[in-house]
């Protein structure tokens, strides 16, 4: 039987992780931390460096290549194979490290309920035929992080928020009846490709790393200069992980 925790560590701070996080990473048999090339180095060098902070007894941890997503392949297609590549890539370490079972931590950015896929990829484990327990343990989401670094609300009072991704929001849109909108996962700038007029925006990257950048105003006036530092950011670290909020003004002049 495998014990399989799917940890939220938050945004890379060793300070967002909860008691529990801590707690369970300790008790763990085995660490797997992804890389994910050189590009992206930063990211597995942040997981080491809360294990190290963070572990006070001996653990293995094991690294692995993460595999690769398909760009060339329509999307939904393509994550599903790549899914189905990780799968196999956890099954492989199982075998090689844990062959007659234990408890495997695995260290999930942000919170695994939130635009992860771990629970889903943990999922294909068990339809392999892996014995497997699910626990999570909850993490700070990049979103608590955006609204506490720039010390907004997530919500206008009484109103909705949706969350959605740069790859909807640029097809279909500001979601109808939404007063206020997170986005993740935006490849390239999607909300230039929305009407800016009314619109307010809250934009952060690298949030809780040394590297945290901050941007907001009408989304109007905002617009280019997060477009030109965005692009400045990823040349200069070779990657980049950013969210931001938009909120509509509202019929009484509140936001």
């Amino acid at each position: 039987m495998i014990d399989l925790h799917l940890i939220g560590i938050g945004t890379g701070n060793a300070d967002h992780l909860t008691a529990e996080a801590v707690r369970v990473m300790n008790e763990a048999d085995l660490i797997l931390l992804p890389r994910k090339g050189s590009a992206k180095s930063d990211l597995v060098d942040l997981r080491r460096t809360i294990c190290a902070q963070v572990l006070h007894r001996p653990v293995r941890i094991i690294e692995f290549d993460m595999p690769v997503r398909d760009a060339s392949m329509p999307y939904m297609q393509a994550v599903d194979e790549w899914h189905d590549a990780i799968a196999a890539a956890w099954r492989e370490r199982i075998a090689t490290h844990l062959p007659n079972g234990g408890s495997l931590a695995l260290l999930v950015w942000g919170d695994p309920s939130l635009y992860d896929s771990s629970l889903r990829i943990s999922d294909r484990l068990k339809a392999a035929g892996v014995e497997t327990t699910v626990h999570v343990v909850p993490g700070i989401t990049s979103i608590q992080a955006l609204t506490a670094a720039h010390a907004i609300p997530l919500n206008p009072l009484a109103g909705s928020v949706t969350i959605t991704t740069g790859r909807m929001l640029r097809k279909h849109g500001w979601p109808a009846g939404a007063d206020t909108v997170v986005v993740m996962l935006d490849s390239g700038c999607a909300f230039e490709a929305i009407e800016s007029a009314g619109i307010e925006i809250w934009w952060g990257a690298y949030l809780g790393m040394p590297q945290q950048a901050l941007e907001r105003g009408t989304l109007t006036q905002a617009a280019p200069g997060i477009a030109a530092r965005r692009a400045d950011l990823r040349a200069r670290h070779g990657w980049i992980m950013d969210v931001y909020l938009m909120r509509k003004e509202l019929a009484d002049g509140s936001r």
